[in-house]
């Protein structure tokens, strides 16, 4: 198992901020043998598919260069001239098999790890240039599979070849005893063949290296659990941080929550543990809105705030248990309350009337039953 310079052995899958950060440094998966692979059987397929255009347009380079009249033969000038046509039309007659060598090369390159450019990459090392180190890497684990891969490609390919020469080695033979054309065509069509079959074989060595490449990589990018808590730490921030930023959002929720305690229309308490205040506005509400509520500590706040404001308060402790519970801040209190919430405010109301008119003193509710299902110990 592999392990850091502390010596904890790296056990987990890295991060996408791992992978993320190993990308921009330009450490992609890559497969050479992919790469080789594919430039080399696509290469020799597309020679064979276009050797007809090909060896067309080379008769033609060739039957312009030895067609050269005396004068031509004498004249500097006149060489040069068709020395650069004969580039020209060799180039012309090539050009679709570069094109299709550059896509094959940049494909088959971003075809695991996709397009990555780094600066980082490209930026020199010295450490590179260390005899020591380069040692080190050319006789490690990786040197020795490199070196493995090396002698299985020679083999295959070796052992192909010498397969397809004895196989067709009667054909060979047989080739004295055709015409110059005949004789010329299919000994291109053996080796073209030949080289689509011998190329072929590397197909086994990829297939091989890159499931290795990529489990490499991974196994490279591996963590241990402390640089996972290290990371989560600069991603999410430290713990005592996050505690205090916590600390300060309640402190401010709280804050607003008091300022809106003044324009309650009534707190209902337990009466010492816990208290809510209720708002209710008829013409823009459906329901009473819970508006503040808190236990202990701030539910005595709440209470000292409602009464300096002199919101009328009513001790009815399943009531206010039921709704503490039961209903977030800025929500209407739900269904099951309504009857019970109804008639508070209905006191509620009548204490208004009385203290601004006068009359008989209005007694508070004793009947603010809440159903079993509200009810809290």
């Amino acid at each position: 198992m592999a392990e850091n310079q502390d010596g904890q052995e790296k056990t987990e899958q890295p991060t996408g901020k791992r992978l993320e950060d190993a990308k921009r440094k330009g450490q992609v998966v890559r497969s050479r043998e992919l790469n080789t692979l594919s430039v080399t059987l696509v290469g020799v397929v597309t020679l064979v598919m276009m050797s007809g255009q090909l060896g067309g347009s080379l008769k033609q380079v060739m039957t312009n260069g030895f067609s050269l009249t005396r004068e031509e033969i004498f004249n500097v000038n006149s060489l040069f001239t068709h020395l650069g046509d004969a580039v020209r039309d060799a180039f012309i007659g090539l050009v679709p098999f570069f094109l299709m060598m550059i896509v094959v090369a940049i494909g088959s390159s971003i075809a695991l790890g996709g397009f990555s450019f780094s600066s980082e990459a490209l930026a020199p090392k010295l450490s590179k240039l260390n005899p020591i180190k380069g040692l080190k890497r050319t006789f490690s684990a990786k040197g020795l599979i490199e070196l493995v891969k090396a002698l299985a490609k020679f083999a295959l390919i070796g052992g192909t070849t010498l397969l397809l020469l004895w196989h067709n080695l009667g054909d060979y033979l047989l080739l004295h005893e055709m015409d110059l054309p005949q004789a010329v065509a299919h000994l291109g069509e053996l080796i073209g063949w030949s080289a689509i079959l011998v190329t072929s074989t590397l197909i086994l060595i990829a297939a091989i290296d890159v499931p290795f490449q990529l489990w490499e990589h991974k196994r490279q990018l591996k963590m241990t659990r402390q640089e996972i808590r290290d990371e989560m730490k600069e991603t999410d921030g430290r713990p005592e941080v996050k505690g205090r930023i916590r600390q300060l959002q309640r402190e401010m929720a709280q804050r607003r929550m008091m300022e809106e305690v003044p324009k309650a229309d009534v707190i209902v308490t337990n009466p010492t543990h816990y208290a809510v205040a209720l708002s209710y506005d008829p013409d823009r509400m459906m329901a009473p809105k819970l508006v503040a509520k808190g236990a202990d500590l701030v539910a005595f706040n709440i209470r000292r705030v409602g009464e300096e404001a002199q919101v009328p308060m009513v001790e009815s402790p399943l009531l206010a248990r039921a709704i503490y519970f039961h209903t977030e801040l800025n929500e209407s209190i739900p269904a099951g309350l309504y009857l019970a919430v109804a008639k508070l405010l209905a006191y509620v109301f009548q204490l208004k009337v009385y203290r601004s008119d006068g009359g008989d003193i209005p007694e508070v509710p004793d009947d603010l039953s809440v159903p079993d299902e509200y009810q809290h110990d």
